[in-house]
């Protein structure tokens, strides 16, 4: 969009679902929102920013998925030095994401990391929900929103040159069960927003719970290990929260064969997921009324007693042996979610060729992703590339849609056409092409007044 002074322009999931990063630009003057990592087949083996920042006044982190926020130490190398605007429970979690991410894929020395580190948290400028905040250097305003994605997650409302331009960031579906539900915009002339599932809709909180216990239950039957490949923040804290409701609801009922669900042992094998949910435990005032009405009756959503955490490398190797030997139902939870890399692919390795075990995925597996394949190709005994060695796929495939955190095809239509007086145009990125013009269709025949267009 160029409409004289003003310009909204991409840098970054256009084309496909990755690499989040966009610029409204005033005058002159810019703003970055996100600076996310490319992943999957969109995956770049040089990572150094390709564009222009001297003029970019601040950064907007609308969440801290790697996809949205994984290249900011490079826009720190490259010379950015404004503020990193953030909701507050993003400016908790951000250090612990990148931190893990720059001892994954760029370096080890812990000088390092502790200065990028350092440079971060200085950078930070945590802003609460619903407050203004002026762009210093710049002509324009920015306002966080609730977007019931991950915890601390927003949609950016920026005032410059008397429009309104709101960035989605990523939507969640308004039945996350530690988030409160994203409502839409009051009023907005541009809105440029994500269309991950714009080509289809998710199970009910109600059907994917009893799917996530109906696939639990099925995979345990015969002694195997339920494994669950999970994002480390989000998608985990999520589970959690869902197994410990179902272990307190069916309690003595079989969840397999001698053992009930009050029993049933849960592990998770993700330091960085272990140190997400002890977070999300610090940030209980930002928790949905019913997560902090359980608290209140006593119970613990992130820390049940029959969670088990493992840590160390060699603590996950046993377990990883132990479990591929044994018959003790279990249910796992590593990262990462789409099987690209981290603990999930010691167990993939082990575990892929017994049928008495099963995967269950439930979010996003991009193209190109080891997840993808094994979704794609599992059920049909298959086979899946791991650490450039092939794997038979014997262990039975699931999916449970609903509980990916992103906002469905009618979510994402409800957000838009919830804008009263509708925008003037909407911008479609972050989706892949089938899903955003499913998208774009229906929303032109719901706002017929809007110009909906997929971003270029």
């Amino acid at each position: 969009m160029d409409n004289g002074k003003l310009e909204v322009l991409h840098h970054g999931a256009v084309q496909g679902v990755t690499g989040s990063c966009h610029e409204l630009r005033l005058n002159g003057a810019g703003i970055l929102i996100d600076c996310g990592l490319f992943q999957g087949t969109e995956r770049r083996d040089d990572l150094a920013i390709d564009f222009e920042i001297k003029h970019i006044k601040a950064l907007v982190v609308t969440h801290v998925h790697i996809d949205h926020v994984g290249r900011i130490p490079y826009l720190l190398g490259a010379g950015f030095k404004g503020p990193i605007i953030c909701s507050q429970p993003t400016a908790l979690l951000l250090p612990a994401m990148l931190e893990d991410a720059l001892k994954i894929g760029f370096t080890r020395d812990k000088k390092l990391i502790n200065r990028v580190l350092k440079m971060l948290k200085f950078r930070l400028v945590p802003l609460p929900y619903g407050e203004w905040q002026p762009v210093a250097g710049s002509d324009i305003e920015v306002r966080l929103q609730r977007a019931g994605h991950i915890l601390g997650s927003a949609y950016v409302e920026c005032e410059a040159g008397g429009q309104r331009i709101v960035f989605s960031g990523d939507l969640g579906a308004p039945h996350s069960p530690l988030l409160i539900a994203p409502e839409p915009p009051e009023a907005c002339d541009v809105l440029v927003m994500e269309s991950t599932y714009g080509d289809r809709n998710h199970e009910s909180r109600l059907d994917r719970r009893l799917r996530l216990k109906e696939a639990i239950e099925h995979a345990l039957a015969d002694g195997g290990t339920l494994l669950i490949p999970a994002f480390s923040l989000g998608r985990t804290q999520d589970l959690l929260y869902e197994i410990e409701s179902l272990m307190a609801e069916f309690g003595s009922d079989a969840a397999a064969p001698g053992l009930p669900w009050n029993e049933l042992e849960v592990v998770v094998d993700s330091p960085l997921a272990a140190r997400f949910t002890g977070l999300y435990r610090k940030l209980k005032p930002f928790w949905s009324d019913e997560a902090k009405d359980r608290v209140a009756e006593g119970r613990h959503p992130l820390s049940f007693e029959q969670l088990t955490v493992v840590n160390s490398h060699r603590d996950h190797l046993n377990a990883v042996n132990y479990l591929a030997r044994s018959r003790k139902p279990c249910v796992v939870l590593a990262g990462s979610g789409m099987c690209a890399g981290g603990r999930v692919v010691n167990y993939l390795k082990a575990m892929l060729g017994d049928p008495r075990n099963d995967v269950l995925f439930v979010g996003y597996q991009a193209e190109g992703t080891p997840g993808r394949d094994i979704l794609e190709y599992g059920p049909q005994e298959g086979w899946v590339t791991l650490d450039d060695e092939r794997f038979t796929i014997r262990a039975r495939v699931h999916q449970v849609s609903g509980y990916s955190a992103h906002a469905g095809q009618e979510d994402l239509i409800n957000f838009a056409t919830g804008i009263t007086p509708a925008p003037r145009q909407i911008r479609l990125i972050h989706g892949d092409a089938e899903a955003k013009a499913v998208l774009q269709a229906r929303l032109g025949d719901l706002l017929p007044e809007t110009d909906v267009v997929i971003g270029e």
